[in-house]
């Protein structure tokens, strides 16, 4: 199984294979518009606007399962991000990163790069670097700006 297998929801509920994205390096994010770290948005379209016509695709997956941090619709989450942040990187419908219900790409993610204490999401954007091929390379913290990873970005590309 790969990544451009596994199906996804964009924000405005049109289903598509990830292999769209196939050729491009990604970051996959799961974000939420409540959190101490919304800001890394900004950072986000900053990388996305330097880096998109080279090949660099960011994927934000919005998740409510950390302190109801994206408590919206897909409409409050898209309007918020765009209003506030001007993003025009890809955003999805709201998914599961752990439990039950986590996403088909969470647990692929989490099965490819797992986490220092275990391969459970522990909190809002946590990030994912995949290469062109879509091998997942390094999961980054939450705490991780995303400008501190433009460099294994750029090398990627």
């Amino acid at each position: 199984m790969s990544i451009f297998d596994i199906e996804a929801e964009d924000i405005d509920g049109n289903t598509f294979q990830l292999s769209k994205y196939k050729g491009n390096v990604l970051l996959i994010v799961n974000v939420a518009s409540k959190c101490g770290f919304t800001s890394q948005y900004e950072e986000l379209e900053i990388l996305h606007k330097k880096y998109a016509a080279k090949g660099l695709s960011i994927l934000a997956f919005p998740c409510n399962q950390f302190l109801a941090q994206e408590p919206g619709s897909s409409q409050e989450i898209k309007e918020f991000c765009s209003l506030s942040y001007g993003v025009e990187f890809d955003l999805f419908s709201k998914i599961d990163v752990n439990g039950e219900k986590t996403h088909p790409l969470y647990n692929y993610l989490k099965q490819e790069a797992g986490g220092l204490f275990g391969n459970s999401i522990k909190w809002n954007f946590t990030k994912f670097l995949l290469d062109r091929q879509g091998g997942v390379l390094k999961r980054y913290a939450p705490i991780t700006k995303p400008t501190v990873i433009e460099k294994e970005i750029v090398k990627l590309l």
